[in-house]
């Protein structure tokens, strides 16, 4: 009786092992899963430019067309969250959830605007859109890359309503 009871016991280990196993593939499988975008489909910055100088504290309007904005974990077609990469020179794997970092900001509560504090010097600058999961779209849908120039003597930015 004994030997049927340890018997009943690693098959139960076995068998949690391997849909624990099948489980962990699965979820791989679907994080790593792209959403379509549709043709024509762009995000960008609405307030900085490529060759901007501006102050160490600064404003970033993102703008986005031809898509949506969702915030992270709700699944609707066509649309997003943004994703903001400061002095990437490599991007990520695109086939991945997007890796929080200092260098790369979710923005999954669906924001399109953001305060920046950088140091002074030059940064680059990427807009990145990302499905409900944090897996960039298929095809991508990002940015050119800008550069800019921090500076404590460049004049503060203009307002929304200064412009």
């Amino acid at each position: 009786m004994r030997s049927n009871g340890l018997l009943f016991v690693l098959l139960c280990i076995a068998g949690i092992s391997a849909w624990a196993q099948e489980g962990s593939g699965e979820a791989a499988r679907v994080a790593s899963q792209r959403s379509a975008s549709p043709d024509g489909a762009a995000v960008g910055f609405a307030n900085i430019a490529d060759g901007d100088v501006l102050p160490p504290v600064f404003s970033v309007q993102f703008s986005i067309t031809g898509m949506g904005i969702a915030p992270a974990g709700v699944e609707i077609e066509n649309t997003g969250h943004h994703h903001l990469l400061i002095d990437v020179a490599e991007l990520p794997d695109l086939d991945q959830p997007l890796p929080a970092t200092d260098n790369v900001l979710h923005f999954g509560k669906g924001q399109t605007r953001t305060e920046l504090t950088l140091p002074e010097g030059n940064h680059s600058l990427q807009l990145l859109l990302a499905n409900f999961e944090h897996v960039p779209h298929d095809p991508p849908v990002m940015s050119e890359v800008i550069t800019i120039t921090v500076s404590a003597d460049a004049p503060p930015q203009a307002g929304p309503d200064q412009d």
